[in-house]
């Protein structure tokens, strides 16, 4: 099984991309989160793959973050949710936006994903809640947007997270206010303060 690639990419062509590792070109799908986080000049980039063995073809899809690459696992157990289909996911929001999204119960937000209408939404939301739950904050949280965080900064950021819900701001806002605060060692009513100053 593949599980991680590093080396420099030769071409990119979204959602396709190849990869030489050490003389070998791997041809590679990825949704256009990955392709953000791609360095412009050659250096070397590390991507976290996929395999998916088909009986006409074996497909790697690879992702710039392991959270990414969890999210995508889990959201292939959903029924009839496709390699396609979960790339556009990932390709329209983060892993985390995804995760309150579902979390929330906003079908709406979910069926402006390209190919997922309102069915398909309603099955996101009530087979990915407990998955999202059992994952923990490295793809169902929104506090995995800040890698490297102390323990101890996740409760106010989360209780953050949740009294922006409360007030009636959408997912996508919230996680969004949130991660543009500058949360160490601030309390959740400081973060809450700065999040809203934010909006201003």
């Amino acid at each position: 099984m593949i599980g991680l690639l590093r080396g420099r990419v030769l071409h990119k062509q979204p959602p396709f991309l190849m990869l030489d590792v050490n003389g070998v070109g791997y041809e590679i799908e990825a949704p256009m989160s990955t392709f953000y986080a791609l360095p412009l000049n050659d250096e070397p980039v590390t991507l976290y793959m996929h395999l998916a063995i088909r009986d006409d073809a074996h497909v790697l899809y690879g992702f710039a973050s392991e959270g990414d690459k969890i999210m995508f696992r889990a959201l292939l157990k959903v029924s009839g949710v496709g390699g396609k289909m979960a790339l556009a996911i990932l390709s329209g929001m983060t892993a985390d936006e995804f995760s309150l999204m579902v979390q929330a119960g906003d079908v709406a937000a979910l069926t402006r994903i390209p190919g997922v209408g309102k069915k398909t939404a309603e099955r996101l939301i009530v087979e990915m809640r407990d998955r999202l739950e059992k994952l923990g904050p490295v793809a169902g949280s929104a506090l995995a947007a800040r890698p490297g965080m102390p323990a101890q900064q996740k409760i106010p950021l989360d209780d953050a997270l949740s009294a922006l819900l409360a007030l009636g701001y959408k997912p996508v806002d919230a996680a969004k206010m949130v991660k543009i605060v500058d949360a160490e060692g601030l309390s959740t009513e400081e973060i809450i303060k700065a999040a809203l100053q934010s909006k201003r």
